[in-house]
């Protein structure tokens, strides 16, 4: 490090002079380097982006490859007088010009005036002018001709850091390159570098939070490092990183989120402790924390999380190692729960209160019962299966009834599906999309014949589950439909006989006759077609579910503290 008595800050000392230094814009050096070398260079460019990821920089190493004395070239050599000047700003044919200080109607005018006149000793006059949005609209306006049609010897480089904010006229003159903030790890890389060239020993974790503390910005990352150092000399820990820049400890934040997962309170709250006595502000702390959960669930939640996270690869391991195998939804939780904090501690006198209210919930959170988990309960009931999952809430609860069997008639030869005891029913249960008729009975073959319609003709199955088989036999179908519904009118259409007819021959291997009959609703001795059959056990259902719920001990208790009643049930 110099030791004279003019110090150049590291920003400016390490800043990029050619394309293969500007770290992260790798996509704005090959595009521009690509028309330099093929004679494709625009009069207009503007570059847009955040602070400090090299706009400006970009904008001079294009007006060296421009003006160097060897030739234009896709890099500059930076040996030359031309480029030399450029690099130290004295060039008399580029103008690099703040526009927050230049931006009324007069200095454009004066601008415009000076362009008419060839270059001194270079190829081209360059016009750089940084934050360009801050020109006033009569600026913009002066500027408008000279910009469309500038002399042949003039290129204008525009810089803002707000796009939005410049009139579509002047956005549909230039070739526009969209600067993106530079990630982590290319930070990490290039502030490593720039530590070996000073003779600094800092460790990389020590160089991660002053790159996180640049937050995209290659100039203020180096600008924290030039603080760092002025602060440490050239032996740099992570503690006085830590303390210098007010960054959290990533070791306090997992120490903090494990004693979360475990329900740890003690320690919950001795971390917010430390975390107070070291003197962070609660409000950053509080979003460190969220970003901290929220790279715990993008990891938990894709297969290469290094592709989202802008995280060093010894960070990511970390953050691997801690979530294990965390369940996403358990940590989304939490975050949920710090987010809200976070919005309550911007108006609350008590900052430090609210964030410990919030990581103690968080801590205190109930597992989730997983939705699969009652999905497969749900199957398994519809499907008739006598062993289903016991969830955490029904322990010790008693088995419901099994349901009675439903009929509309009495005779023998047309009863209704009965539910089979415990003893009876099979380990494995076929799930099918409509209730069909057991083996044995005379319509044994009806439900699997609707459940075939529907698969290959949703519209004709949805017509027959409405309909009551009353024969069915070798060759010949008959099928009931009350007399004033629409589905003995649908059932009636010559059409729709013929494709059921098809239909059956495919599923029974022989020619089938359709016959439709009329018959009067509710009538004795006609069995109950399919929507009727799912109808009577929805609501047989519906009827044990209240039962069950009635005669629940934890109802009956919350009825009797609260002095509650049950208006409604609902069943999933």
């Amino acid at each position: 490090m110099s030791n004279g008595t003019h110090y150049e800050v590291l920003a400016r000392k390490y800043r990029p002079q050619t394309f293969a230094e500007l770290a992260g814009q790798e996509h704005v050096s090959r595009t521009l380097q690509n028309a330099i070398d093929s004679g494709r260079v625009a009069h207009a460019f503007l570059f847009t982006g955040a602070r400090g990821v090299g706009k400006t920089s970009t904008a001079r190493i294009m007006a060296k490859t421009l003006n160097c004395e060897k030739g234009v070239t896709h890099e500059p050599c930076n040996v030359c007088p031309q480029c030399i000047e450029i690099t130290k700003g004295t060039s008399t044919d580029v103008f690099e010009i703040d526009g927050a200080s230049n931006n009324g109607v007069d200095d454009v005018r004066d601008l415009r005036d000076n362009i008419k006149y060839l270059p001194s000793h270079s190829r081209y006059r360059i016009i750089i002018i940084d934050e360009v949005h801050m020109l006033s609209t009569n600026a913009f306006n002066a500027l408008l001709k000279t910009l469309e049609e500038p002399p042949e010897h003039v290129k204008f480089i525009f810089a803002t850091t707000e796009p939005h904010k410049l009139p579509v006229t002047i956005l549909s003159r230039c070739q526009r390159f969209d600067f993106k903030r530079v990630t982590l790890p290319k930070i990490i890389g290039r502030l490593r570098e720039i530590a070996d060239k000073e003779a600094v020993v800092i460790s990389d974790s020590a160089l991660a939070l002053v790159a996180r503390k640049g937050d995209g910005s290659m100039r203020d990352s180096l600008t924290a490092l030039d603080q760092v150092l002025a602060y440490c000399g050239n032996s740099v820990s992570d503690e006085d990183v830590g303390t210098l820049l007010g960054t959290v400890d990533r070791r306090l934040l997992a120490k903090l989120s494990a004693a979360v997962f475990s329900g740890d309170t003690q320690a919950v709250l001795e971390g917010i402790k430390q975390v107070d006595l070291v003197g962070y502000n609660m409000r950053q702390f509080g979003q460190e924390l969220i970003e901290h959960f929220r790279n715990l669930l993008v990891i938990r939640s894709v297969k290469k999380p290094e592709e989202i996270l802008d995280l060093a690869a010894a960070e990511l391991d970390e953050l691997r190692a801690q979530a294990g195998s965390m369940p996403p939804q358990d940590i989304q939780r939490r975050l949920t729960l710090l987010i809200k904090a976070d919005s309550e501690m911007a108006y609350a006198s008590f900052p430090r209160l609210i964030i410990e209210m919030a990581l103690l919930k968080a801590a205190l959170l109930a597992p989730v019962i997983p939705i699969q988990d009652l999905i497969d309960k749900i199957k398994l009931l519809e499907a008739g299966a006598v062993h289903t999952p016991v969830l955490p809430w029904e322990t010790g609860r008693a088995p419901a009834a099994p349901a009675a069997p439903l009929s509309r008639h009495s005779e023998p030869t047309h009863s209704l599906p009965q539910h089979k005891s415990p003893s009876q029913t099979p380990a494995v249960v076929e799930t099918v999309p409509v209730a069909a008729y057991p083996a044995g009975d005379g319509h044994s073959d009806w439900g699997r014949f609707v459940t075939f319609m529907n698969q290959k003709r949703p519209a004709i199955g949805s017509i027959l589950e409405h309909g009551s088989p009353l024969k069915q036999e070798q060759g010949l179908i008959e099928i009931g439909f009350p007399s004033d519904s629409y589905y003995l009118t649908a059932a009636q259409d010559a059409e729709f006989i013929s494709d059921v007819q098809s239909l059956a021959a495919e599923f029974s291997g022989v020619e089938t006759t359709i016959r439709i009959r009329s018959i009067m609703s509710n009538a004795q001795g006609t069995p109950l077609s399919l929507a009727e059959k799912k109808k009577s056990d929805l609501e047989q259902r519906m009827e044990e579910l209240k039962l069950e719920v009635e005669n629940h001990p934890v109802i009956k208790e919350a009825q009797r503290v609260f002095g509650g009643r049950i208006t409604d049930i609902h069943s999933c």
